[in-house]
Order: structure tokens, then C-alpha cells, then sequence
């Protein structure tokens, strides 16, 4: 059993072993329905239980159907359905009850001490679906499709940021280290990755550089992420902070100073960070990169199962 809650907690060698199974995997449904079951369908019997705190579409859909076509099945949960939400029971005794009756435990939620404490006290083993600080399945899954459409290794190419200091990249930081591939990160002075990711940073020989200049970030940049200046719950100045980003949005005149054949990447939903003209363009790939969640998902599940191959 194993948790899958930061990417910096697990080795580089399982996270290999992640992608080059999602690799088979995704090879060998060519000819297989949505709803059709992988053939050796490795979790049959296995439940999996989902809870989600926040608002979700691809994380929610890509889930339920990994563990479909894996052979499992599974339930989704909102917080104002248990006691837990309700004030009414410990989140240890919830905890304890979700591995009375399920094999595994998704969670999506708004508070980073609360999936620490379920992987505590849980017997089955908790995914962290989205954090306040991480992100972790929906980065593995983009490095899965960089490789996948670049054919290369991701330790060989450049990868941009511009954007906000959020749980997304704070996934990617802790990537380019596993990975140790060169990230630039482009965003403004006030909005730079906390002090506590960049202390762990500097513990290991990496490649991450910071700019407060969007140009000098996606300069000769293989891949540009992007991702929504305002989150869904974020609370703080909307109008001032939308301000402070107005030099960071990617646009026709920004992505000249990448490399012709970039790779333009958004985790979704989208808003006003990038221009329409590259959203739809033919270096976007945003559509695969949500597609891939499933996929890459399905071997995350086999990993915390014990079932990877």
C-alpha cells in the first residue's frame, strides 16, 4: 500500500514505473469502449471511495473512469453528506470507517492538514486529488504528455512557467526535481513560490530559475504552462492581483521567444491568462492533456494498490 499525496515523497523510480505502465496501458485500449475493462483488469473487486471538497471536472470524470476500466468501482462523496461535515464525527473515526469499507480513498479538499491526518489514520491508501500546496496527478499526467508528444526524455527540454505561485506548480517545483529538468518560472514580484518550497528546493542540485518578466521566462522554452490567475477560492484582491499579471498573459507577441515547435500546456479552467489565438492553436495540446489524466491515473491507482507491474 502506498499514499500518493506529494510528488516530492515519492522516488523517481516509482514515478518512472507510473508513467511507463500508463504508457502500456493507454497503448493497449486502442481498440477497447470507454467503459470497457482493460484485459487483465488488475483492480476487479477493488472499491474506491471519492470525496470532494471543491469543485472538480477532470479529476472528478478521470477517476471514475480509471477505476472502471481497471475493473474496480467507486462512490463519490461530498462533505455535507457525512457526519465529518457536519461537525458530528472525528475525522480519525471517519477515516477509519472509509477503510472499514473501501480499498482506497481520493480526496480533493481545501485543507493540506486534513489529507495528512486521513493518510494517518486510514488502513487503505489516500490520494491527494487536489491541495492547497499540490497537485500531484495532475502534473504527473503532464509530464506523461510532454514525453509522450515530444518523444523525449523530460530532463532534456525546458519548461516555462507564467503564471501564479499555486499547488500546481508547486507539483511542477517538485518534478523538476524528481525529473531534474530546467524550469523557468515567470510571475510577478509578489507572487513568487513560497519560502518553505524554495528552502526544500535548495537541498538538491536543481535547475529552477525565477523571473519577474514573462520574456525572460518562456525564452527558448520547449513547454509553457499556464494556468488561471484567480482560483475558485481564492481570497484576495481580485482586481489588484488581475493587475499585477497584465505583463504575464501568454500571448501571439509573448510565445515568439519560444522555441517554433513549443508545446502550450493549462490544467483547466481557463480564464483571461491566455489569449485566444494560442489557447486554440496548433501547439496547444490542453485537449490530450486532459484526456491523459485517465490514463495516467489508472497507474497511480495500481501504484497505491500494490498492483503496479
Amino acid at each position: 500500500m502506498h499514499h500518493f499525496i506529494h510528488l516530492k515523497d515519492i522516488s523517481l523510480v516509482d514515478l518512472r514505473k507510473i508513467l511507463t505502465d500508463a504508457k502500456k496501458r493507454k497503448k493497449n485500449r486502442k481498440n477497447l469502449n470507454t467503459l470497457q475493462i482493460d484485459k487483465d483488469a488488475p483492480l476487479r473487486g477493488k472499491f474506491l471511495i471519492q470525496m470532494f471538497e471543491k469543485s472538480s471536472l477532470r479529476t472528478r470524470l478521470s477517476f471514475n473512469l480509471a477505476i472502471k476500466q481497471l475493473g474496480g468501482g467507486t462512490i463519490t462523496l461530498r462533505p455535507n453528506e457525512l457526519h465529518l461535515g457536519q461537525g458530528g464525527e472525528s475525522l480519525e473515526d471517519t477515516a477509519k470507517i472509509l477503510s472499514t469499507y473501501g480499498d482506497g480513498f481520493m480526496l480533493r479538499t481545501d485543507d493540506d492538514k486534513k489529507i495528512d491526518e486521513f493518510a494517518k489514520y486510514s488502513r487503505i491508501p489516500v490520494i491527494n486529488g487536489l491541495s492547497p500546496s499540490s497537485h500531484p496527478t495532475q502534473i504527473l499526467s503532464d509530464i506523461f504528455t510532454i514525453e509522450e508528444l515530444t518523444k523525449k526524455n523530460i530532463s532534456n527540454l525546458k519548461i516555462s512557467w507564467v503564471g501564479d505561485s499555486n499547488n500546481v506548480l508547486n507539483s511542477l517545483i517538485a518534478s523538476s526535481v524528481k525529473f531534474n529538468f530546467e524550469l523557468s518560472i515567470g510571475c510577478p514580484k509578489n507572487y513568487t513560490p513560497k519560502k518553505n518550497i524554495m528552502r526544500w528546493v535548495k537541498k538538491f542540485k536543481n535547475k529552477i530559475s525565477i523571473y519577474n518578466n514573462a520574456i525572460d521566462a518562456i525564452r527558448d522554452a520547449d513547454v509553457i504552462f499556464s494556468d488561471k490567475v484567480i482560483s475558485l477560492n481564492d481570497k484576495v484582491n481580485k482586481s489588484k492581483k488581475l493587475k499585477s499579471f497584465q505583463k504575464f498573459k501568454i500571448t501571439s507577441s509573448l510565445i515568439k521567444n519560444a522555441k517554433k515547435n513549443y508545446i502550450f500546456l493549462h490544467c483547466l479552467p481557463r480564464g483571461n491568462e491566455v489569449e485566444e489565438k494560442v489557447f486554440q492553436s496548433k501547439n496547444s495540446q490542453v485537449w490530450l492533456q486532459a484526456l491523459n489524466r485517465i490514463h495516467v491515473q489508472k497507474s497511480i491507482l495500481l501504484y497505491c494498490f500494490g498492483k503496479l507491474r
